[in-house]
């Protein structure tokens, strides 16, 4: 028996997820079109969307997101953060290396969760909250590898070495798409290179969080 569901709550929930993939916002026909259901509909939908502040129009009429997803999304990394800490504890005593959970935050890395290996006297202190641009670190450019659509042609993960202002060598692999957040999952630590095995490894712990967000 199929689940019996809610046509305007879907409705709206597409609105907003197609409002959440254009940078320059989407007028009512367009809206209309993309949904397949006529003007007045998209209407209603979005001035209840508005009434909440998850929707602004501009003075060309251009639907966007609204600055009340904010406080939804503040909700979320907690929520995130809870579910990935079995996988990234786990990946932390594999490796000896603080493990940690990024996501994608406008051209930003945010790290959102960290475990640091309880039996290594020795690890890199990153603190959630960490933020760093997409292209600098292991985190971000794992997140940016997995926009590209041959990822399956790759390794599945990203090294960085160690650099003389750092010392820290770093290995990140995305998470997988069908779990909805766009992030990474990897791990830093106080070496030269990253050793053999620890890039599969984190392969394995980003599918281990992303199960766990599903």
């Amino acid at each position: 028996m199929t689940a019996e569901t809610s046509q305007t709550l879907d409705r709206g929930l597409r609105v907003l997820k197609l409002l959440a993939d254009t940078d320059h916002g989407l007028t009512v026909t367009e809206l209309s079109r993309r949904l397949g259901v006529n003007r007045t509909v998209v209407y209603r939908l979005l001035t209840t969307l508005e009434q909440h502040a998850l929707v602004r129009r501009d003075a060309a009429g251009r639907a966007r997101v609204g600055v009340g997803v904010l406080g939804l999304g503040r909700q979320v990394h907690p929520l995130v953060r809870e579910a990935s800490l079995p996988a990234l504890s786990a990946l932390a005593e594999d490796t000896g290396a603080t493990a940690h959970l990024t996501v994608a935050d406008g051209p930003d890395a945010l790290t959102v969760a960290v475990v640091v290996p309880a039996r290594s006297g020795r690890h890199v202190p990153r603190r959630t909250g960490f933020r760093e641009a997409l292209g600098d670190g292991a985190a971000g450019q794992a997140i940016l590898t997995g926009r590209c659509k041959d990822i399956d042609d790759e390794d599945g993960f990203v090294l960085t070495r160690a650099e003389p202002q750092s010392g820290t060598a770093g290995a990140a692999a995305p998470l997988p798409g069908e779990c909805g957040i766009e992030g990474s999952v990897g791990v830093v630590m106080l070496r030269d290179a990253v050793p053999p095995g620890v890039g599969p490894r984190v392969v394995r712990a980003a599918q281990e969080v992303a199960a766990a967000l599903r």
